[in-house]
C-alpha cells in the first residue's frame, strides 16, 4: 500500500521540534551538572585521570548534541516530511476507506453464478429463481464488511461506501460497465473472520438453500494475496445557478 501524503504543516511538527530542543538542553544540563558535582562526589586520587574521564564524557555528550542539532535543522528545513505516527495511521485508514489507495493482503474470493439453464421449473422454482439477484450480492458485500473487510472489489472494481450497482435480470451494471455472471467479490481481511461473517448471514443462508435446490453457483476461496486497486474518485458536486430571467417560487 502506498503511503498517504497530506499537504500542509501540522501542529505535531512543532511539538517534535520542541521535544528535540528540550532534549538538547537536557544533555547540556547533564554535562554541566556532572562537572559541577565532580569535586564533591569523586574520590579519585589521580587528578589527571579524573580530568581525562570527564573529557571523554564531555566529548560523548557533544556528539549527541551535534546529532540532535542536525535532526532539528532537518525538521526545520523540511517540516512537511514529518508526520506523527498516529496521524499517519489515521490518514492511511481514511484513504483505505475512501478507496483512494491500492491495498494488498490476504482475504476471500466469493463467486456467485446463475443456475444451469436446464434446471427444471416447477410451482416453486421460477425463472428468476435461477439467477443471482442484487440482494444476493448486497448480502455478500454487507457480510464481508461486517466481518472486518479492509478493502473490497466487485468484478475487479473497488467497492466503497459510495459504490452503486444494479442488477437487471442476470446482468450487473456497475461503474458504467455491464457484466454477466459469474460475479466475484474479493475482500481483504482475516479469512477466518470473513468466513464466519458469511456463515452468520441469514440472507446468505437462504441463498445457499437455493444453491442446494436449483444449483446456483457458490464458492468461497481463501487467497493468500489479493490486490485491490484504488477506486476512481466520485464526481464533485457543483453549485447550481438559477438562469437569469427565471422566477424562483417562494
Amino acid at each position: 500500500m502506498r503511503d498517504v501524503v497530506a499537504g500542509g504543516q501540522r501542529p505535531v511538527r512543532a511539538t517534535v521540534a520542541v521535544t528535540l530542543v528540550l532534549a538538547l538542553a537536557g544533555l547540556l544540563f547533564t554535562a554541566n551538572a556532572r562537572l559541577s558535582r565532580s569535586g564533591g562526589e569523586r574520590h579519585a586520587t589521580n587528578l589527571a585521570e579524573l580530568v581525562e574521564i570527564e573529557n571523554d564524557r564531555v566529548r560523548e555528550l557533544g556528539e549527541q548534541v551535534d546529532q540532535i542539532t542536525a535532526e532539528i535543522d532537518t525538521i526545520l528545513a523540511n517540516p512537511t516530511d514529518v508526520d506523527a505516527p498516529g496521524e499517519t495511521a489515521v490518514a492511511q485508514r481514511d484513504a483505505i476507506v475512501a478507496g483512494t489507495v491500492a491495498v494488498t493482503g490476504p482475504g476471500l474470493r466469493v463467486t456467485l453464478d446463475d443456475a444451469p439453464a436446464s434446471t427444471p421449473l416447477s410451482a416453486t422454482v421460477r425463472p428468476d429463481s435461477l439467477v443471482v439477484h442484487q440482494q444476493d450480492l448486497e448480502a455478500v458485500i454487507n457480510a464481508l464488511w461486517a466481518g472486518g473487510a479492509e478493502a473490497m472489489t466487485l468484478q475487479g472494481q473497488r467497492v466503497t461506501v459510495s459504490t452503486a450497482f444494479r442488477c437487471v435480470g442476470n446482468v450487473l451494471s456497475l461503474g458504467g460497465r455491464v457484466y454477466s455472471p459469474p460475479y466475484r467479490v474479493e475482500a481483504i481481511g482475516d479469512p477466518n473472520a470473513l468466513t464466519a461473517a458469511l456463515d452468520a448471514s441469514r440472507e446468505i443462508q437462504v441463498y445457499r438453500q437455493w444453491v442446494d435446490q436449483v444449483g446456483l453457483g457458490w464458492s468461497v476461496d481463501v487467497v493468500d494475496t489479493l490486490q485491490v486497486p484504488a477506486g476512481s474518485l466520485p464526481a464533485e458536486l457543483a453549485q447550481a445557478d438559477v438562469p437569469s430571467g427565471v422566477d424562483v417560487l417562494p
